[in-house]
């Protein structure tokens, strides 16, 4: 994988998330869990840069095992895939990590960073510094009908934001 700026980057996140998928994991060589995730954003808040923080928003319910690796580390990646990745990434999203080794299964190789994982396979890694969470909450929904269709156990997902510190490609 080749590091580039974030400035270098180009993408459709609507296509790139909604369709395409990611990968969200957290934890490094010690220990690391990853999650398939088909909802989030990417965008610039808070002007850090003249630009604004780059920053990603991904989104793990209470009951996901990722979730207590990106509560407990700094920095998660995301990371997408070639198409042809697809039920790897259906795979990975359908099973616990509590469970089985499921990166072994799936037979993707874990690549360590300083703090970090991320996959040899990967078309784009973003490694993200969290610097926001918080959950979401019933009273903050406006439209209820997305509560009633997404929330039926009021299981509510952690919003974490993430300033984008590094940026891979396949070369």
């Amino acid at each position: 994988m080749k590091k580039i700026s974030v400035e270098e980057l180009s993408l459709n996140p609507m296509t790139l998330i909604a369709n395409e998928w990611m990968l969200i994991t957290a934890g490094d060589e010690k220990g690391y869990n990853t999650m398939t995730a088909s909802w989030g954003h990417l965008g610039s808040i808070w002007g850090k840069h003249s630009f604004g923080m780059p920053t990603s928003v991904c989104y793990v319910r209470p009951q996901r095992y990722t979730k207590q690796f990106i509560d407990r580390e700094t920095l998660y990646t995301l990371t997408f895939f070639p198409k042809e990745f697809h039920d790897k990434l259906m795979y990975l999203g359908s099973h616990s990590g509590r469970d089985e080794d499921k990166v072994a299964k799936m037979e993707l190789t874990p690549v360590f960073g300083d703090g970090y994982t991320y996959f040899e396979e990967a078309s784009l890694t973003l490694v993200c510094r969290k610097v926001y969470q918080a959950p979401l909450i019933e009273e903050g929904f406006v439209d209820k009908s997305i509560v009633e269709s997404h929330y039926k156990t009021k299981d509510f997902h952690d919003m974490y934001i993430g300033e984008i510190v590094e940026v891979f490609v396949k070369e």
